[in-house]
């Protein structure tokens, strides 16, 4: 133990003092007055009855118990420091970037957050959506994204596979449901201008031949596709299990029972170091986590 009547502020005072060899200079970083200083250190001398410097008239130098002194103390103080700076953290605020498809944020990631903010409550998460798959990515730490391709690297995380649904809204639905496939002819077929071949590659799945649409409906947002078809502008391919509060809240109805399975698939990718960024690492770990439970 530290004798009680050694001052940590002496010991502070001396390290800076040998590193700069100036009381002025120490009075200065540490926000003291010179005659503190000289204080601090006179006491620090005298609780180890050796001299620490030599003090001419306008420098000082260390004396040879001085800088052995310095040697040995100098890392435990950064030590000290580093360890107060380390258990400080949990009262600093954090902050973690995160980016991904506007229809993703709004159908799941906002409902998987709950019970973020009370385990985690100094990580301040910042939200960046994106409208379109052509707009541009702004630079987050992590971001989720779908791609047809598959992601190998150690940085992408796979987190579920997307299926296609034809739904409708209810009143539709009633006017269509009894007409089968053919009922695909009578109103417009709505889809996602990424996937302008879909509704016939969903046709050719289920073996409608011939299948000639009225009309062919392309948006540029998933979350467009979904409200057109809610508002009866016709029928649409909905993705799953992304819309599945759609079919639960009967907002939207299966017209087909038949998906149209497809390689797009939701990734989570980490664009920091998460060993430089704990906070990060943890907001992927909540979601990779929240996945696994859905999908177990």
């Amino acid at each position: 133990m530290i004798p009680l009547h050694t001052s940590m502020r002496g010991l502070r005072c001396f390290c800076v003092a040998a590193e700069c060899l100036s009381f002025k200079e120490t009075a200065k970083k540490l926000y003291l007055t010179p005659s503190a200083v000289s204080h601090q250190i006179k006491q620090l001398e005298e609780t180890l009855n050796q001299q620490l410097f030599i003090r001419q008239t306008r420098s000082i130098a260390l004396t040879e118990v001085g800088s052995r002194f310095y040697q040995a103390i100098e890392p435990v103080m950064q030590q000290l420091v580093n360890t107060v700076s380390e258990f400080n953290q949990s009262d600093r605020m954090l902050e973690v970037s995160i980016s991904m498809p506007e229809f993703f944020a709004s159908e799941l990631f906002m409902p998987k957050l709950i019970g973020w903010s009370s385990k985690y409550p100094n990580i301040n998460l910042k939200l960046e959506t994106i409208k379109s798959r052509t707009d541009a990515i702004k630079h987050t730490d992590v971001s989720i994204m779908l791609s047809g391709k598959q992601q190998t690297t150690d940085d992408i995380y796979d987190l579920f596979p997307i299926t296609y649904i034809p739904a409708c809204n209810p009143q539709l639905h009633s006017d269509l449901a009894s007409q089968g496939f053919n009922a695909l002819t009578k109103v417009p077929l709505i889809l996602h201008k990424a996937r302008p071949y879909a509704w016939h590659q969903w046709a050719e799945s289920v073996g409608f031949d011939g299948f000639q649409p009225k009309q062919i409906i392309q948006l540029d947002s998933m979350f467009s596709v979904a409200r057109a078809a809610e508002q009866g502008l016709g029928v649409a391919l909905i993705p799953l299990p992304i819309s599945q509060a759609w079919f639960d809240n009967k907002t939207l109805i299966p017209l087909f029972s038949h998906p149209l399975f497809s390689h797009d698939r939701y990734y989570l990718v980490r664009h920091t170091n998460e060993q430089q960024r704990p906070e990060v690492q943890l907001l992927i770990d909540w979601i990779l986590k929240s996945f696994h439970d859905e999908n177990h």
